[in-house]
């Protein structure tokens, strides 16, 4: 007690009034109600004190965007260059850029995607690629990348519609520049927009496969298959989307008049029930009517026909003949006898004459 009334002795001014800052004075006022507050006379004394306790954090959010970035930088600064060059022989069309498409800057690097796949099982690349080698297509295949929107978002969802209508007009300005041999729409809804956008056509029922319009001013025709992403719901199988891709190989060889090996040919076969069924009313077929007599006949004929094969007994009985004679007429008159099964057996016992 003696050295603390000592200390305050010598140190008068430590003890005097602190002015408070006012609240516009604070450059951080948050910051500033959380900083410990330093008892001085304990720190002097060398005493310890219980080390400042934070706030616990919040678990981290698991995030679906790459590891060290962040989603603004994904979607504000990077987008996902065109893969694309002149006179190619396909050009596919997808709706914008993913986050993992922009982070690696690769088209369809998705491992759960199924377009490299179906790629290769169509006969399209003569190896299975992957999103590393989007950059060679155009040189080895003659085929292209490229967006109808270019932001990158998490989702097809994040875009407005005001966005997709333009990238329409937009599309449409790389496809009369560049003239690929065929625009193939990765998507319905893709080609639904651009369909209405250019052609100025609500499309009903669209079917997959060959479209019935050409790009305006150019000779490039329009090709909608099913989105390669395994959330399609109508096709969510690899193999289910392969023969959208044959279909697309068959068209790119008919145009450039590639001739089609006769090795193996596919040949599509269709049944028309109903049509079927007016056929059969018209033709009036009529069934057979039944004849009891008719199986009777044909049993017995066969028994008897048997047992003249398999019979071989010795002629020196006296009622051969007529037995002979008897049998005939029992076939003149279609009336058979049942002969047993060990009548049929011939008798080839040696007979021994002592």
């Amino acid at each position: 007690m003696d050295y603390l009334q000592y200390w305050y002795q010598t140190n008068p001014q430590q003890y005097q009034a602190e002015q408070v800052p006012q609240y516009h004075q604070m450059v951080n006022a948050v910051q500033y109600a959380e900083r410990p507050v330093e008892d001085k006379i304990m720190t002097d004394l060398a005493v310890h004190q219980d080390p400042y306790l934070e706030q616990p954090q919040q678990p981290q959010q698991l995030s679906a965007q790459p590891p060290g970035t962040s989603f603004s930088i994904l979607t504000l600064r990077l987008t996902l260059p065109d893969v694309i060059t002149h006179n190619l022989d396909m050009l596919i069309i997808g709706i914008n850029p993913g986050l993992l498409s922009a982070y690696k800057g690769r088209h369809y690097p998705n491992p759960g995607n199924h377009f490299w796949k179906c790629l290769y099982l169509s006969g399209l690349t003569d190896e299975q690629l992957n999103h590393m080698h989007d950059q060679t297509l155009p040189e080895r295949y003659g085929i292209g990348f490229t967006n109808m929107v270019e932001r990158t978002t998490p989702g097809s969802k994040d875009l407005s519609n005001k966005e997709i209508r333009e990238g329409g007009h937009q599309l449409l300005e790389k496809l009369q520049m560049y003239r690929p041999l065929i625009a193939v729409f990765n998507g319905k809804c893709i080609y639904e927009t651009f369909c209405k956008e250019i052609f100025g056509v609500k499309a009903k029922n669209l079917e997959f496969g060959l479209q019935p319009y050409k790009v305006p001013e150019t000779e490039t025709v329009c090709y909608l298959m099913p989105s390669s992403s395994p959330r399609c719901a109508q096709f969510p199988r690899a193999q289910d989307k392969v023969h959208f891709f044959i279909k697309l190989k068959e068209l790119r060889d008919q145009m450039k008049g590639v001739v089609r090996t006769q090795e193996i040919q596919e040949t599509s076969y269709t049944f028309d029930l109903p049509l079927a069924k007016e056929d059969a009313k018209r033709l009036s077929i009529k069934e057979e009517q039944h004849d009891p007599g008719y199986e009777e006949t044909c049993a017995h004929g066969s028994q008897q026909h048997t047992q003249q094969a398999f019979e071989v007994r010795p002629s020196t009985d006296t009622g051969a003949c007529n037995d002979s004679q008897n049998s005939l007429d029992q076939v003149s008159d279609n009336r058979w006898t049942m002969q047993p099964f060990a009548d049929q057996i011939p008798d080839i016992r040696c007979s021994n004459s002592n």
